[in-house]
Formats: structure tokens, C-alpha cells, sequence
């Protein structure tokens, strides 16, 4: 007996059609490729399906026992995919009533779907692989076509206009610099633009920057207070940069810096303006976890946290610049550890409590 195996690796059958697999018989293997041919008529397993029935109708008529199936893997087309055709022609091969050796013709659309073909041998003997390619006019109409169905797609959208738009767009803003006297400036603006594109293509990231900006848009739709928050950190961040730099210069006014000292320095000007944009982020988060009804007495201790980190890295870098003596670096590593153990075990004993009141009785 002849076998016509049908093969659809991503399982467009039942993503698509909704069609249960494995599909075994002519009639129903047509009626499969047509439930597919309605839902998306330009996948190209449709194709397969018809000439998986086609095959199996010209063996019929030259007298040869013959039965036609149809199988699928996954939506991932990997190891689980292949894994999943095994499967579902194990259960093809035991459905077949007959004592006669079966072997098979593999009908596929392409190089993936082969690749499922070393399984396929492993149960049974396979005579031959149809690959099934749909012949197309080659005409102004059907380039038209073609040009339009990648244009359509996001994907081959992104990946080809975005490059060949930036190399477009060197010559009108060349000449546009040279007019303005900056003509070095547009070749390296450009390169680095389409250089930063092509690495955020390359490592993933357009995926990650989908994220960010959907977070965005919930933040901005829903109303947080960590939106306002967080610009006001970033802002402090910034503050706090700056005050970083300014008393690294004082510091070095009339003597030469060690690499410890330039970091106590750095550490020295922004300390206060970091804890600062800590204390706002935390406070924002406290706040939108408190509207949502989410939050637990812990939450409370990230304020206080900033706060005593703020002052022992402000008394160890004051004290390393000479700017306060030993005892005041004592005071402030005592002080920071009070802050910190003192909160830490209020908000947990106040939460034991609560917890304890909330119980049932």
C-alpha cells in the first residue's frame, strides 16, 4: 500500500482552519485543504494538501491500493514539531487495515517541512518527496503583486525601507549640511543611525523596545503615580550627575587625586541628589501599589533603606576627602544601621499583627 503523506510542520491546519489532525482519507483531506484554502488562501500548504489528493488519485487509477494523510507538527516548526508528525504517523500507520507493506511519498512546500523527513523514514520506507512549488506568470502584474505583499508585511517592511530610506535620505542631507557649513556631519549622523538600527535588528531589541513602549502606553492609560515619579528621579539622577562632576573639580583644585578619591568625590556630590530620586521612585510605587490594593507593610522600608545607604556613603566619602574626621564616619555607619534595622523590624512587626488580626477567629 502506497501511503501520501501530506506535511504541515507549523501546523497552519489547525491554527488557521481549525482542523483536527492527523487528517486521514481522501475525502476528508480534501475537505481540510479546502477549510484552509477559505481562511487564508495564499498559504501554501493548501497546495500540498490538493496535490497530496492528486497523487493519490492517479496511483488510484492505475489500479494501486493508495490512502492519502495529512499531519502536523507545531506552531514552533522544532524539535516538539517533528516530535508531533511522529506522533500523529504512528497513529496514521496503526489506522491502516492491511497486512500489506506500506511505504510512503512525502508531499512538503518546502526545506522545512523535509526536515521533519529523517522521522518519517524511521517508521516507514519512504519512495519519494514531492515538493510542491505554485508556478506564478512572470509579468509586470505579478512583480506588482509581489512587491505589494511585501510591502504589506510589517516585518519585511521594517527590515528593507527603514536602511535603503536612511542611505536616501545622505544625499539631500548632505547637501543641505554643506549649505549650513557642517558638511562632515550628515555621513557620520547617518551611519550611526542606520548602524544602531541594524545592531537593534541583529541582538532582538526591537522586541524589548515593543515592551518598554507598551508599558508606556499602560502606564500613561492607567493613570500611575510612577510615571510622575519617575521623571522626577530621572531628573534628580541627572541633578545628582552633575553635582558629582562639580565636586570632583573642586576636589581637584591644587592637588592630584587618587582613583579612590576621585569616587569618593563623585559619590560626595551626587549622594544626596541619588537618594533624593530613590526616595521619589520608592514613594511613587508605594503609592500606585497602595491604589491597587497591593500593598504590604515591607513596601515601607524602601524609603528608609535610600536614606540610610545615602548617609553612609555621604560620611565614608566625606571622611576619605578629608572633609570630616573618623568619628563622623562612626556616627554616620551607626546611624544608617539604626535607620535601616529600626524600619525593617517596625513594618515587619506591624505586618506580623495585622496579619494575626486578619485571621479568623
Amino acid at each position: 500500500m502506497l501511503l501520501v503523506l501530506c506535511v504541515d510542520l507549523d501546523d497552519d491546519l489547525g491554527r488557521k482552519a481549525g482542523v483536527e489532525t492527523p487528517v486521514i482519507g481522501r475525502d476528508a483531506v480534501e475537505e481540510a485543504a479546502v477549510a484552509l484554502a477559505t481562511v487564508d488562501p495564499e498559504d501554501s500548504d493548501v497546495n500540498v494538501l490538493f496535490q497530496g489528493v492528486h497523487i493519490a488519485d492517479e496511483f488510484g487509477e492505475k489500479g494501486e491500493a493508495v490512502t492519502v494523510a495529512a499531519v502536523t507538527g507545531t506552531e514552533k516548526a522544532d524539535v516538539s514539531a517533528n516530535r508531533k508528525v511522529g506522533e500523529e504517523l504512528d497513529y496514521v500507520l496503526a489506522s491502516l487495515s492491511t497486512d500489506e507493506r506500506v511505504s510512503a511519498v512525502v508531499v512538503t512546500d518546502g526545506a522545512q517541512d523535509e526536515s521533519v523527513i529523517p522521522v518519517i523514514r524511521s517508521r516507514v520506507p519512504v519512495d519519494g518527496v514531492r515538493r510542491v512549488v505554485v508556478r506564478q506568470a512572470q509579468d509586470l502584474e505579478s512583480m506588482y503583486y509581489t512587491i505589494k505583499q511585501v510591502l504589506n508585511d510589517p516585518e519585511t517592511r521594517g527590515t528593507i525601507l527603514v536602511p535603503l530610506g536612511i542611505l536616501l535620505l545622505i544625499y539631500p542631507l548632505a547637501t543641505l549640511a554643506d549649505r549650513f557649513g557642517f558638511p562632515g556631519a550628515t555621513l557620520g549622523v547617518l551611519s550611526a543611525l542606520l548602524g544602531l538600527y541594524l545592531l537593534a535588528r541583529g541582538l532582538g531589541a526591537q522586541e524589548a523596545i515593543d515592551r518598554w513602549a507598551e508599558r508606556v502606553r499602560t502606564v500613561l492609560y492607567t493613570g500611575r503615580v510612577t510615571l510622575i515619579t519617575s521623571v522626577v528621579a530621572a531628573a534628580l539622577l541627572l541633578i545628582g550627575g552633575i553635582g558629582g562632576v562639580e565636586a570632583l573639580e573642586t576636589a581637584q583644585v591644587g592637588e592630584q587625586l587618587t582613583a579612590l578619591e576621585v569616587i569618593a568625590a563623585l559619590v560626595y556630590g551626587a549622594v544626596q541628589w541619588f537618594a533624593a530620586a530613590g526616595i521619589t521612585s520608592s514613594l511613587g510605587r508605594i503609592t500606585d501599589a497602595y491604589l491597587a490594593d497591593r500593598l504590604e507593610w515591607r513596601y515601607l522600608n524602601a524609603p528608609f533603606y535610600v536614606i540610610s545607604i545615602a548617609v553612609v556613603l555621604h560620611g565614608v566619602s566625606a571622611f576619605l576627602l578629608g572633609y570630616q574626621t573618623l568619628p563622623y564616619v562612626a556616627a554616620a555607619l551607626t546611624a544608617g544601621t539604626l535607620v535601616g534595622l529600626v524600619s525593617t523590624l517596625t513594618f515587619a512587626i506591624v505586618e506580623t499583627r495585622s496579619a494575626r488580626r486578619a485571621k479568623p477567629t
